[in-house]
């Protein structure tokens, strides 16, 4: 273990190629902290960019459903990310653990679209929506949103494909455009099916697209569609498996254009289960306006020459 000055380590939280998170705390106080590690001495620029990046963005945000980094440090000539501890577990512990009920996933829904809202309004693009970094306490049911180490200042970008390493984010929870496949522009709507993918987890304990091929989860995300997520679980509601498939739509133009929009369809549908019994009337996107200007990359009457087009040259 390294030697933390000024720290005690209590335990070992996450262990990576890169990284290693520990919860630590002040000798002889109550007051705890995560802290997220360089394992070497020496590492790699892009280990170090990437923490320094985490940091530069995070350290700024200022939201309820977001976790506060408090500082960059050095131990031991090893640099580490100093983040709030707020007693919390992981989304993907629980997925594995536990079976949530429709209710307490729509509330995790919201809290994540709240993040997401705050963190558009501000220009920045997550970029690695998924259950690892998605923090939940238990016991006060506060779900926070971690892991900016991708996270990108820029509105617009554009991601090319070089192979399926050199892609930034996680590939089962990657949007079509994110995997650079697309020649398309990745914006904040790259969020949207990201946490799409997220929410079919949640809600089905499956991953709509599984395979020891990378390539084959890249086409997947890029031409085959989902299975209703009602298929898998009979449980969930149509309206939840309809904002589940939108925001997992191919072109980012089909799916949700605001997080306030999807935040009004999740507080409608979670009002209507809890006085109602059952969400009824539902048109998902009904409340949603575009809260920037886009312009559609889509093309519109040329539906069969862009199919062909795609088929020709995704992995020629």
């Amino acid at each position: 273990m390294p030697n933390l000055t000024g720290y005690q380590i209590n335990s070992t939280l996450y262990e990576g190629i890169q990284t290693i998170i520990y919860q630590i705390q002040i000798p002889n106080t109550q007051q705890r902290f995560i802290l997220k590690l360089l394992k070497n001495e020496y590492p790699t620029l892009e280990a170090f960019t990437r923490l320094k990046n985490e940091y530069q963005i995070q350290q700024n945000l200022d939201h309820l459903n977001i976790v506060k980094a408090i500082s960059l440090e050095t131990f031991d000539n090893r640099v580490g990310l100093l983040l709030e501890d707020f007693e919390g577990q992981s989304l993907a512990q629980i997925i594995e653990t536990e079976k949530l009920e429709v209710v307490k996933s729509l509330n995790l829904a919201i809290q994540l679209t709240k993040a997401l809202d705050y963190l558009h309004k501000n220009q920045i693009i997550h970029k690695d929506i998924k259950p690892s970094n998605i923090i939940i306490n238990s016991q006060t049911g506060i779900v926070k949103l971690t892991d900016f180490g991708i996270a990108s200042r820029l509105n617009k970008e554009n991601p090319q494909f070089t192979n399926t390493n050199s892609v930034e984010g996680t590939l089962a929870y990657m949007s079509p455009e994110q995997t650079g496949r697309m020649n398309r522009i990745l914006d904040y709507r790259t969020d949207f099916y990201s946490l799409g993918v997220t929410l079919y987890e949640t809600f089905t304990k499956k991953l709509p697209f599984l395979s020891q091929d990378p390539l084959e989860i890249v086409y997947s995300h890029i031409a085959i569609q989902p299975t209703n997520p009602q298929l898998v679980n009979s449980n969930i509601p149509t309206a939840i498996a309809e904002i589940i498939l939108k925001l997992m739509a191919k072109n980012a133009e089909d799916r949700y254009q605001s997080a306030a929009g999807l935040l009004a369809d999740l507080e409608l549908c979670l009002n209507q289960l809890e006085t109602k019994g059952e969400i009824t009337g539902f048109v998902p996107g009904r409340l949603d306006v575009l809260s920037q200007l886009l312009i559609p990359q889509k093309l519109y009457g040329r539906e069969k020459q862009v199919d062909e087009r795609e088929s020709d040259r995704q992995f020629n």
